[in-house]
Protein backbone atom coordinates (compact mmCIF):
# COMPACT_ATOMS: atom_id res chain seq x y z
CA UNK A 1 0.00 0.00 0.00
CA UNK A 2 1.86 3.06 -1.28
CA UNK A 3 0.30 5.80 0.85
CA UNK A 4 2.92 7.77 2.78
CA UNK A 5 1.72 9.66 5.84
CA UNK A 6 1.07 13.29 5.03
CA UNK A 7 -0.82 16.20 6.50
CA UNK A 8 -2.76 16.67 3.25
CA UNK A 9 -6.38 15.53 3.24
CA UNK A 10 -7.24 12.48 1.14
CA UNK A 11 -10.77 12.01 -0.17
CA UNK A 12 -12.37 8.58 0.18
CA UNK A 13 -15.49 7.19 -1.47
CA UNK A 14 -17.28 5.12 1.17
CA UNK A 15 -20.31 2.91 0.67
CA UNK A 16 -20.67 1.70 4.23
CA UNK A 17 -19.68 -1.82 3.17
CA UNK A 18 -16.77 -3.79 4.55
CA UNK A 19 -13.99 -2.87 2.10
CA UNK A 20 -14.37 0.92 2.01
CA UNK A 21 -15.11 1.07 5.75
CA UNK A 22 -11.96 -0.89 6.55
CA UNK A 23 -9.95 1.35 4.23
CA UNK A 24 -11.30 4.44 6.03
CA UNK A 25 -10.26 3.14 9.45
CA UNK A 26 -6.89 2.01 8.10
CA UNK A 27 -6.11 5.41 6.57
CA UNK A 28 -6.93 7.06 9.88
CA UNK A 29 -4.69 4.57 11.69
CA UNK A 30 -1.88 5.54 9.31
CA UNK A 31 -2.28 9.14 10.42
CA UNK A 32 -4.02 10.39 7.28
CA UNK A 33 -6.61 13.16 7.36
CA UNK A 34 -9.64 11.77 5.52
CA UNK A 35 -12.64 13.43 3.90
CA UNK A 36 -15.28 10.73 3.31
CA UNK A 37 -17.80 10.95 0.46
CA UNK A 38 -21.10 9.13 0.09
CA UNK A 39 -22.98 9.28 -3.21
CA UNK A 40 -26.76 9.01 -2.82
CA UNK A 41 -28.33 7.54 -5.97
CA UNK A 42 -31.76 6.48 -4.72
CA UNK A 43 -30.94 2.76 -4.73
CA UNK A 44 -33.12 0.56 -2.56
CA UNK A 45 -30.56 -0.10 0.18
CA UNK A 46 -29.01 3.34 0.50
CA UNK A 47 -31.17 4.87 3.24
CA UNK A 48 -30.29 2.04 5.61
CA UNK A 49 -26.69 1.94 4.39
CA UNK A 50 -26.20 5.65 5.06
CA UNK A 51 -27.52 5.31 8.63
CA UNK A 52 -25.02 2.53 9.24
CA UNK A 53 -22.21 4.59 7.76
CA UNK A 54 -23.02 7.49 10.07
CA UNK A 55 -22.84 5.15 13.08
CA UNK A 56 -19.51 3.81 11.84
CA UNK A 57 -18.12 7.33 11.43
CA UNK A 58 -19.25 8.16 14.96
CA UNK A 59 -17.43 5.08 16.27
CA UNK A 60 -14.23 6.19 14.48
CA UNK A 61 -14.49 9.85 15.46
CA UNK A 62 -11.17 11.65 15.77
CA UNK A 63 -9.72 15.05 14.73
CA UNK A 64 -8.34 13.69 11.44
CA UNK A 65 -11.74 12.40 10.28
CA UNK A 66 -13.41 15.24 8.43
CA UNK A 67 -17.16 15.68 8.03
CA UNK A 68 -18.96 13.34 5.64
CA UNK A 69 -19.91 14.90 2.30
CA UNK A 70 -23.10 13.45 0.83
CA UNK A 71 -23.48 14.01 -2.90
CA UNK A 72 -26.63 13.46 -4.97
CA UNK A 73 -26.48 11.38 -8.16
CA UNK A 74 -30.05 10.09 -8.87
CA UNK A 75 -30.14 7.06 -11.16
CA UNK A 76 -33.83 6.12 -11.38
CA UNK A 77 -34.18 8.05 -14.64
CA UNK A 78 -31.46 5.98 -16.34
CA UNK A 79 -31.69 2.67 -14.46
CA UNK A 80 -35.46 2.47 -15.00
CA UNK A 81 -36.72 -0.98 -13.98
CA UNK A 82 -33.34 -2.23 -12.76
CA UNK A 83 -33.57 -4.36 -9.59
CA UNK A 84 -31.45 -1.82 -7.66
CA UNK A 85 -34.22 0.76 -8.11
CA UNK A 86 -37.45 -1.24 -8.02
CA UNK A 87 -36.41 -3.96 -5.54
CA UNK A 88 -37.75 -6.80 -7.70
CA UNK A 89 -35.72 -9.95 -8.41
CA UNK A 90 -32.80 -8.82 -6.27
CA UNK A 91 -29.85 -11.22 -6.74
CA UNK A 92 -30.07 -13.89 -4.06
CA UNK A 93 -27.44 -15.81 -2.12
CA UNK A 94 -26.90 -18.35 -4.89
CA UNK A 95 -26.42 -15.78 -7.67
CA UNK A 96 -23.00 -15.19 -9.28
CA UNK A 97 -21.00 -12.07 -8.46
CA UNK A 98 -21.74 -10.66 -11.93
CA UNK A 99 -25.44 -10.42 -10.99
CA UNK A 100 -24.78 -7.43 -8.74
CA UNK A 101 -22.95 -5.38 -11.38
CA UNK A 102 -24.31 -1.82 -11.55
CA UNK A 103 -23.71 -0.28 -15.01
CA UNK A 104 -21.45 2.78 -14.92
CA UNK A 105 -21.35 2.75 -11.14
CA UNK A 106 -17.68 3.54 -10.52
CA UNK A 107 -17.58 6.25 -13.18
CA UNK A 108 -20.64 7.91 -11.70
CA UNK A 109 -19.30 7.69 -8.15
CA UNK A 110 -15.86 9.03 -9.00
CA UNK A 111 -16.71 12.01 -11.18
CA UNK A 112 -18.80 13.94 -8.68
CA UNK A 113 -16.51 13.27 -5.73
CA UNK A 114 -13.48 14.19 -7.85
CA UNK A 115 -15.10 17.48 -8.87
CA UNK A 116 -15.69 18.28 -5.19
CA UNK A 117 -12.05 17.45 -4.44
CA UNK A 118 -10.78 19.61 -7.31
CA UNK A 119 -12.82 22.58 -6.08
CA UNK A 120 -11.61 22.15 -2.48
CA UNK A 121 -7.91 21.54 -3.05
CA UNK A 122 -7.88 17.78 -2.38
CA UNK A 123 -5.40 16.07 -4.69
CA UNK A 124 -6.11 12.38 -3.97
CA UNK A 125 -9.38 10.45 -4.09
CA UNK A 126 -9.23 6.89 -2.75
CA UNK A 127 -11.50 3.96 -3.59
CA UNK A 128 -11.51 0.44 -2.18
CA UNK A 129 -11.82 -2.02 -5.11
CA UNK A 130 -9.82 -5.19 -4.51
CA UNK A 131 -7.32 -6.67 -6.90
CA UNK A 132 -9.63 -9.67 -7.20
CA UNK A 133 -12.67 -7.69 -8.43
CA UNK A 134 -14.29 -9.27 -11.52
CA UNK A 135 -15.66 -6.00 -12.87
CA UNK A 136 -14.26 -4.13 -15.87
CA UNK A 137 -14.72 -0.77 -14.15
CA UNK A 138 -12.43 -1.80 -11.29
CA UNK A 139 -9.32 -2.54 -13.36
CA UNK A 140 -6.09 -0.49 -13.42
CA UNK A 141 -6.67 0.30 -17.10
CA UNK A 142 -10.14 1.70 -16.40
CA UNK A 143 -8.97 3.95 -13.58
CA UNK A 144 -5.89 5.18 -15.49
CA UNK A 145 -7.97 6.09 -18.52
CA UNK A 146 -10.82 7.56 -16.51
CA UNK A 147 -8.48 9.66 -14.37
CA UNK A 148 -6.88 11.12 -17.49
CA UNK A 149 -10.19 11.95 -19.17
CA UNK A 150 -11.70 13.28 -15.93
CA UNK A 151 -8.84 15.67 -15.25
CA UNK A 152 -8.94 16.99 -18.82
CA UNK A 153 -12.68 17.57 -18.49
CA UNK A 154 -12.46 19.53 -15.24
CA UNK A 155 -9.03 21.12 -15.74
CA UNK A 156 -7.96 19.45 -12.53
CA UNK A 157 -5.25 17.22 -11.16
CA UNK A 158 -7.00 14.76 -8.86
CA UNK A 159 -5.27 11.41 -8.57
CA UNK A 160 -7.39 8.27 -8.13
CA UNK A 161 -5.69 5.93 -5.65
CA UNK A 162 -6.62 2.31 -4.91
CA UNK A 163 -4.80 1.21 -1.75
CA UNK A 164 -6.36 -2.27 -1.86
CA UNK A 165 -5.54 -2.89 -5.54
CA UNK A 166 -3.16 -5.73 -4.64
CA UNK A 167 -5.19 -7.08 -1.73
CA UNK A 168 -7.65 -9.97 -1.67
CA UNK A 169 -10.70 -10.23 0.59
CA UNK A 170 -8.93 -12.27 3.27
CA UNK A 171 -6.16 -9.67 3.60
CA UNK A 172 -8.65 -6.82 3.88
CA UNK A 173 -10.71 -8.66 6.50
CA UNK A 174 -7.59 -9.42 8.54
CA UNK A 175 -6.73 -5.73 8.38
CA UNK A 176 -10.16 -4.87 9.73
CA UNK A 177 -10.33 -7.30 12.64
CA UNK A 178 -10.10 -4.59 15.29
CA UNK A 179 -12.41 -2.09 13.62
CA UNK A 180 -16.13 -1.63 14.55
CA UNK A 181 -17.43 -3.64 11.60
CA UNK A 182 -20.77 -4.24 13.31
CA UNK A 183 -21.80 -0.82 11.97
CA UNK A 184 -20.91 -1.58 8.35
CA UNK A 185 -23.70 -2.44 5.93
CA UNK A 186 -23.49 -4.77 2.93
CA UNK A 187 -27.08 -5.78 2.11
CA UNK A 188 -28.79 -4.90 -1.20
CA UNK A 189 -32.33 -5.75 -0.02
CA UNK A 190 -32.75 -4.56 3.59
CA UNK A 191 -35.63 -5.88 5.68
CA UNK A 192 -36.91 -3.82 8.61
CA UNK A 193 -33.71 -1.80 8.57
CA UNK A 194 -31.53 -4.92 8.90
CA UNK A 195 -29.42 -7.07 6.60
CA UNK A 196 -31.96 -9.33 4.90
CA UNK A 197 -29.81 -12.46 5.26
CA UNK A 198 -30.85 -13.77 1.83
CA UNK A 199 -29.24 -11.63 -0.87
CA UNK A 200 -25.96 -12.00 -2.76
CA UNK A 201 -24.19 -9.42 -0.61
CA UNK A 202 -25.36 -10.91 2.69
CA UNK A 203 -23.93 -14.25 1.56
CA UNK A 204 -20.62 -12.54 0.71
CA UNK A 205 -20.60 -10.79 4.08
CA UNK A 206 -21.09 -14.06 5.94
CA UNK A 207 -18.34 -15.62 3.85
CA UNK A 208 -15.96 -12.77 4.59
CA UNK A 209 -16.18 -13.29 8.35
CA UNK A 210 -15.98 -17.07 7.97
CA UNK A 211 -12.88 -16.65 5.83
CA UNK A 212 -10.88 -15.29 8.77
CA UNK A 213 -12.56 -17.41 11.43
CA UNK A 214 -14.21 -14.39 13.04
CA UNK A 215 -17.65 -14.12 14.61
CA UNK A 216 -20.10 -12.28 12.37
CA UNK A 217 -21.50 -9.36 14.44
CA UNK A 218 -24.28 -8.70 11.92
CA UNK A 219 -27.95 -8.86 12.85
CA UNK A 220 -29.83 -10.48 9.97
CA UNK A 221 -33.59 -10.23 9.51
CA UNK A 222 -33.64 -13.98 8.91
CA UNK A 223 -31.27 -16.81 8.39
CA UNK A 224 -29.98 -16.98 4.84
CA UNK A 225 -31.42 -19.44 2.35
CA UNK A 226 -28.12 -19.95 0.59
CA UNK A 227 -27.82 -23.56 -0.49
CA UNK A 228 -24.84 -25.67 0.49
CA UNK A 229 -23.87 -25.77 -3.18
CA UNK A 230 -24.22 -22.00 -3.48
CA UNK A 231 -22.12 -21.37 -0.40
CA UNK A 232 -19.43 -23.74 -1.62
CA UNK A 233 -19.45 -22.13 -5.06
CA UNK A 234 -19.16 -18.62 -3.61
CA UNK A 235 -16.29 -19.61 -1.34
CA UNK A 236 -14.55 -21.34 -4.22
CA UNK A 237 -14.79 -18.15 -6.27
CA UNK A 238 -13.23 -16.14 -3.45
CA UNK A 239 -10.44 -18.67 -3.01
CA UNK A 240 -9.80 -18.68 -6.77
CA UNK A 241 -9.53 -14.90 -6.66
CA UNK A 242 -6.87 -15.14 -3.97
CA UNK A 243 -4.89 -17.41 -6.29
CA UNK A 244 -5.32 -14.97 -9.15
CA UNK A 245 -8.53 -16.35 -10.63
CA UNK A 246 -10.12 -12.91 -11.02
CA UNK A 247 -13.29 -13.25 -8.94
CA UNK A 248 -13.98 -11.13 -5.92
CA UNK A 249 -16.37 -8.89 -4.01
CA UNK A 250 -17.52 -5.47 -5.11
CA UNK A 251 -18.11 -3.60 -1.89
Amino acid sequence: MNLPSTAATIGLLVSGGLDSSILLAHLLALGRRVRPFYVQSGLIWQAVELRGLCRYLTALRRPTLEELVTLEMPLADVYGNHWSVNGRRVPDADSPDEAVFLPGRNALLVIKAALWCAHHGIEQLALAPLGSSPFADATPAFFDEFESAMNRAMLGNVRIVRPFAEYDKRQVMELGREFPLQWTFSCIHPARGLHCGRCNKCAERRGAFRMIGADDPTQYAQEGRESVEGRKSKMERVENAERGGGKGMRR
